[in-house]
């Protein structure tokens, strides 16, 4: 699906499924982050999650390669919310002694195999690309969901790390202002498509490896939020 959706940017590198899968462009096969894997779980937390489907209108069952994912933002909010905390108890039960994890999120519960996060898929993609000998000197990660949180953590000290160029320009962004590990926010998914269309717009063509700074200016320049810590209710400030 990230395939046909990002299919006019063919030297674009995609990972999917919390990384699961990595593909560096549209012209190389997609690549799974680990040996081959024993899926058997899957028999058993969809009959858990089929009960769960038919118990609570507006929820369904999205089956992925390598994850099984129940969504419930149709459902009734109160209702919905009630049964996913109670799916999440039940398939960590169930599930107890097989290889995966049981994690809720924005309106979904989802099974994923272990060892599988968008932070380890990051890691992996900036240590891969100083492997061919050029570091990145510009990181910007942007996500809405726990899950992200595993990404925004573990890109915090990849400069000390040694894994980007020394002058790295870095930016964390949260979509929605909540507590988070990263430092900035975007109020909503418009907002996203802004900024990534400003970026385009600064970055031209050809970006020169000299112009990173520039680039780092022109997405400061955005209107960007500083984003509230982890523990407070409220924004520290916005730019």
């Amino acid at each position: 699906m990230l395939g046909k959706w990002f299919s006019s940017c063919p030297k674009l590198g995609i990972a999917a499924e919390h990384g699961y899968f990595l593909r560096w462009s549209s012209e190389e096969e997609w690549q799974t982050c680990t040996q081959a894997m024993d899926f058997g779980w899957m028999q058993m937390a969809k009959p858990v999650m089929n009960l769960y489907t038919e118990a609570t209108d507006g929820s369904y069952i999205e089956t992925k390669e390598s994850a099984l994912v129940w969504h419930h933002q149709d459902a009734d909010p109160g209702f919905g919310s009630s049964q996913a905390k109670e799916l999440l108890d039940h398939l960590e039960s169930v599930l107890a002694n097989e290889p995966v994890s049981v994690k809720s999120g924005q309106f979904i519960v989802e099974v994923k195999p272990q060892g599988v996060s968008k932070g380890i898929v990051a890691e992996r993609i900036l240590a891969s690309v100083k492997e061919r000998g050029k570091q990145a000197d510009f990181v910007l990660c942007i996500g809405d969901d726990r899950s992200d949180e595993d990404m925004f953590e573990n890109i915090a000290d990849i400069i000390k790390r040694n894994m980007v160029a020394p002058r790295t320009s870095l930016f964390a962004c949260t979509v929605g202002q909540k507590p988070s590990k990263a430092k900035f926010y975007l109020d909503d998914t418009f907002e996203v498509v802004a900024m990534l269309s400003a970026l385009a717009d600064a970055t031209g063509a050809e970006l020169e490896s000299d112009s990173a700074d520039e680039l780092a200016a022109s997405i400061s320049s955005l209107d960007i939020g500083d984003e509230q810590s982890e523990t407070s209710d409220t924004p520290i400030g916005g730019s």
